[in-house]
């Protein structure tokens, strides 16, 4: 394995620690002081790692999203489980986590759409990304159910993705309002028990 950088290590950080205070109080209440007060680095140095505040929303978003693609990756690759199994193990995993976490945050993705995803270019073609990333591989996980015979034929592995992803950001929503797992559990009913079954 490649060692990193010590540049490259300190830019983890600081999407590390970024993503953490974006999740907490959002993109406009973050404070690049704080973000760097944090991981101990000067305010000059920052725009040696990022030209904006902006582009680092960005990154952090890629940062984000990418262990989560990897977590359901993982799910994919267990020959243990057909696609439906893999995606139900997948957000099993995360309701627990998210018990555990105390209602916090809920998805990065959600909260920077809905307070800046039609005011920065960039940060939305970020998002647009992320999220066609994280679909597409549901997408994957769907048309493999289909073929093993787990998911109904009559409805597309894409619409079906798309159900499930926009299902998912309303039940974190409801989550953070009501302090309850219910409305992720009740996703996963509904869609991976049920609707999404053959």
């Amino acid at each position: 394995m490649a060692k990193l950088a010590p540049k490259q290590i300190k830019k983890d950080k600081l999407l590390e620690q970024g993503v953490s205070l974006l999740l907490e109080k959002g993109y406009h209440a973050t404070g690049l002081k704080e973000i760097l007060d944090t991981v101990q680095i000067p305010k000059g140095s920052f725009y040696s790692y990022f030209g904006s505040k902006e582009q680092f929303a960005a990154e952090a978003i890629h940062h984000y999203i990418e262990p989560f693609i990897l977590r359901l990756s993982g799910h994919l690759q267990d020959p243990e489980l057909d696609g439906l199994a893999a995606l139900k193990a997948y957000y099993t995993g995360l309701i627990g986590e998210v018990a555990i976490s105390g209602f916090k945050g809920g998805c990065l993705l959600g909260n920077l759409m809905g307070e800046i995803g039609d005011t920065s270019p960039l940060c939305r073609d970020a998002l647009l990304d992320a999220v066609g990333r994280y679909s597409a591989l549901q997408q994957v996980a769907l048309e493999r159910g289909q073929r093993q015979g787990s998911v109904r034929l009559d409805r597309s592995a894409k619409s079906m993705a798309d159900l499930m992803l926009n299902g998912w950001q309303g039940a974190l929503l409801r989550m953070k309002v009501e302090q309850s797992v219910e409305p992720l559990q009740a996703v996963c009913r509904d869609l991976l028990d049920d609707y999404f079954r053959a």
